[in-house]
């Protein structure tokens, strides 16, 4: 079993960004950001133990691990796993990138 790296892509780093300073803008505190960032960063974890986990999606080497409200896409290489992006389940789904 090879144990693989996580990498974040800058999408993914600017995604996760955007939904803990969402949170944060909201509710005034930083409580909820701190504890859904924890989740999110659990779920990555499990990722180098169970890199497939995810769900296979219609993209090439491409899986989708859902945690709650979020989609954490990711790919998985021989050495790493690449996490692509965050995705909020609740947006319009039609209008998710991911490059193939």
């Amino acid at each position: 079993m090879v144990k693989r790296k996580i990498i974040w892509s800058q999408k993914a780093k600017s995604d996760l960004f955007a939904i803990l300073e969402f949170y944060h803008k909201r509710n005034g505190t930083k409580v909820y950001s701190k504890k859904l960032n924890s989740t999110l960063r659990k779920s990555v974890r499990l990722l180098v133990k169970y890199a497939e986990i995810g769900t296979a999606t219609d993209f090439q080497n491409v899986r989708n691990l859902i945690d709650g409200e979020y989609s954490i896409f990711y790919k998985i290489g021989t050495e790493q796993i690449e996490i692509i992006t965050i995705w909020d389940n609740r947006k319009n789904p039609d209008s998710i990138y991911l490059k193939d």
